[in-house]
């Protein structure tokens, strides 16, 4: 029997600048601009003001309750790739890629690294997840192209 894959993606080409659409995946504080989940509402103050391989940077979220999450850069190749990870061990990752007509953003929910995969499941994460990486991805391309925040 096939090991399950664990990672659920979805892409959209947005007409700008790989380097422009990295610099607001970099930055910890447009992540609340950006999340189509609505479940990102502030970063954590103390924080890194741009991201690298390493760096630590807090969310403070919203599902239900509000709680806080100290995140983990885990993967990071400027401009290509940004990736991080919390305690629960599953990880958000961005990929960009050139591509004609602009760039080639992959956004991936990778719980195959989660210490409990099966609670994530169990609860429907990664099914829920996927109309929110579709806003997030919307929202990321009318913010580096119409330099506004999107609604």
């Amino acid at each position: 029997m096939g090991r399950r894959k664990r990672q659920l993606s979805v892409s959209r080409v947005i007409p700008a600048e790989r380097e422009a659409i990295f610099d607001i995946l970099a930055d910890p504080a447009m992540h609340p601009v950006i999340d189509g989940s609505g479940t990102v509402r502030d970063v954590q103050e103390g924080g890194p003001e741009r991201l690298a391989y390493g760096t630590k940077f807090g969310m403070s979220m919203k599902m239900g309750a509000p709680y806080k999450i100290a995140n983990t850069v885990v993967e990071y190749d400027e401009g290509l790739r940004l990736a991080w990870a919390h305690f629960h061990g599953h990880r958000w990752r961005y990929e960009l890629e050139d591509v004609e007509g602009g760039t080639k953003v992959t956004e991936t929910f990778d719980w195959s690294t989660a210490r409990t995969k099966w609670t994530l499941e169990m609860a429907g994460i990664p099914k829920r997840n996927r109309e929110a990486m579709d806003k997030t991805l919307e929202r990321l391309e009318e913010l580096v192209t119409q330099g506004r925040e999107a609604t």
